[in-house]
């Protein structure tokens, strides 16, 4: 990212909020997408089916945020936060783009976080997914 664009990153705080938000959104729509999984395979706590189930979210959840990122750049949370996603060059997010970073995330959230705490680190205050996926989280003015 060039200075300009790294002197006009969203706080960490507003990035939290964002995220905070997008968890309920997204806390809604999994709880939409797996009644019907459950009809289709029944009591999901344990063996295969808690495999499956646990697939099936992380699919949802993927197939939700990726398709956002690419069609315009922002989720609900991330409109109402006034957070856009680009590339690192600015333009729009591609759909293998998307999938890497939220791959990406998925990993450093199971890494207890990391991902997100490399912000604190990170010259221009972006995730590692975003730094990895050649993505940055940019204001919307």
């Amino acid at each position: 990212m060039s200075t300009a664009a790294a002197l006009r990153a969203p706080s960490l705080a507003r990035r939290l909020a964002s995220s905070l938000y997008e968890l309920l959104i997204l806390s809604a729509v999994l709880l939409i997408a797996t009644f019907p999984f459950l009809a289709l395979v029944g009591d999901a706590t344990f063996g295969w089916r808690r495999h499956l189930l646990q697939a099936y979210v992380l699919l949802v959840a993927g197939a939700y945020l990726v398709r956002f990122w690419t069609h315009g750049g922002q989720t609900l949370a991330m409109k109402t936060w006034r957070i856009r996603l680009v590339r690192d060059d600015g333009g729009p997010v591609s759909l293998g783009r998307a999938i890497h970073r939220y791959l990406l995330a998925v990993l450093g959230t199971a890494a207890a976080g990391l991902g997100f705490a490399w912000a604190l680190i990170d010259r221009d205050r972006q995730f590692l997914h975003d730094r990895l996926a050649g993505t940055a989280l940019v204001p919307v003015e």
